[in-house]
């Protein structure tokens, strides 16, 4: 049996281990080397900047501009001090092009290392340096800026790169195009090995300190949520306790009243079997309610919910209750997306609880509008009549029926009617798309 391997298999793990390296300068120092990545203002608001008057806190976020700027300004005067205020077009050049580069980390970072490394020679060449090759004074120390800005910009690893790359430069420069002077490679690699391990140092103290900063973030939302989660459970609990305990008795007593009365008429029996009926669902439907708000990650209930097609039940269950209700639909009745149909009858539902309320005896009217470009919703009534005097209500009903409608992409008004009476209409878009056919 031959056993066949891939070329990825078959190198040998030193080959692949500088693929990777290799990779990994790619990354950091070849890929998007001509980025545009403006230096950005800092913080003002903390750490020591904190402090400055108001004045002049509004430029405290240019400092690090600053700084850059007057080690450029630095780099320049090293330059033309050699030339002892005695200068030519090349002597100005070798003075302005390593300011220029120190400046260009500001904007571009990565070609600035590049552009250091690469006008090196050149400037020692043309400012005729004896000694240091192939470092000029000023381009040695606009190096060492470059190193330590990309450094401070970038990810440690990014330094990392840029300490072997010169150091690599620094050899070839010696061996390939030495000129048979002394070198400064050595000083400046060892004094650049300290500033980039500084800058990392700090780097990695930074993000450590973010890092914690982003956890206990998470950790005091958690512990927020948890704590909510406990307050739901209490007073789901509490509501349980004392709200299902009461509409429990209401349904047995109800169940057993008409058998307390010797030949109760039918009118009485039919009275107790509705009171029975709605305290029953008024339960089961508190019960699922408190189910939702006992769950952390609340999820649709398994039960079907009512829609339109329900209205009738829900008219002869007020209607049972005393109150007079006309019901009309007009246009061609479809069925709606689930939401829509819930929604629907929960705004018909909550709006004749607040007629049986509100205005006790009233004639209701409920009209269900199917148009071409969704449902629309009207449900009147007139002034209170009888005996029986309103109950004053939370004040949530209208509200609930807003956000409903609101969540819908759809509009509502509901104000008092000049006959005394009170209106609610209520329209909600419904496009071709999403009507189930």
């Amino acid at each position: 049996m031959t056993q066949t391997q891939s070329p990825e298999t078959s190198r040998s793990p030193e080959f692949r281990l500088v693929q990777v390296a290799l990779g990994g300068l790619r990354q950091e120092l070849f890929h998007d080397a001509f980025a545009y990545r403006p230096l950005t203002r800092t913080d003002a608001n903390g750490g020591p900047t904190r402090f400055l008057p108001e004045r002049i806190r509004v430029y405290a976020g240019l400092l690090p501009h600053a700084v850059v700027a007057f080690a450029a300004m630095i780099v320049f005067l090293i330059g033309m001090e050699r030339h002892h205020g005695v200068i030519g077009p090349f002597g100005f050049l070798t003075a302005l092009a390593p300011a220029a580069i120190v400046l260009l980390t500001l904007v571009r970072p990565v070609l600035a290392f590049w552009a250091s490394l690469g006008t090196a020679p050149f400037v020692g060449y043309l400012a005729g340096y004896e000694v240091g090759w192939p470092w000029a004074a000023n381009s040695l120390a606009a190096h060492l800026v470059v190193l330590v800005v990309v450094a401070a910009r970038t990810r440690p690893r990014t330094a990392a790169w840029m300490w072997l790359v010169t150091a690599g430069y620094c050899f070839f420069a010696e061996v390939f195009l030495g000129v048979g002077v002394t070198s400064d490679s050595i000083p400046m690699l060892f004094v650049a090995a300290l500033a980039l391990l500084t800058v990392t140092v700090f780097q990695v103290r930074r993000q450590a300190t973010r890092e914690v900063t982003a956890q206990q973030t998470v950790t005091a939302q958690e512990r927020s949520k948890r704590t909510l989660l406990e307050e739901r459970t209490t007073i789901a609990r509490e509501l349980h306790d004392v709200v299902a305990h009461h509409m429990s008795v209401v349904a047995i007593q109800a169940e057993a009243a008409p058998y307390r009365v010797e030949n109760p008429p039918p009118e009485l029996e039919q009275a107790f079997l509705t009171i029975r009926e709605n305290a029953v669902a008024a339960l089961t439907e508190l019960r699922r309610i408190l189910g939702v708000v006992r769950a952390e990650d609340y999820e649709a209930p398994d039960a079907p919910q009512p829609t339109l097609a329900d209205l009738d039940t829900l008219v002869r269950n007020v209607q049972e209750a005393g109150l007079v209700v006309e019901k009309t639909v007009t246009g061609a009745v479809r069925e709606l997306p689930q939401g829509v149909e819930l929604s629907a009858y929960r705004i018909v539902q909550e709006a004749l609880s607040n007629v049986l309320r509100h205005a006790p005896g009233a004639a209701a009217k409920v009209e269900v509008s199917y148009v071409l470009g969704g449902l629309g919703l009207r449900i009147a009534n007139g002034p209170a009549r009888g005996l029986v005097k309103p109950s004053p209500g939370a004040g949530h009903g209208i509200t609930g029926m807003r956000e409903r409608v609101t969540m819908l992409g759809g509009e509502m008004t509901a104000e008092a009617t000049d006959d005394g009476g009170y209106e609610v209409t209520a329209f909600v878009p419904v496009s071709r798309e999403e009507s189930v056919e």
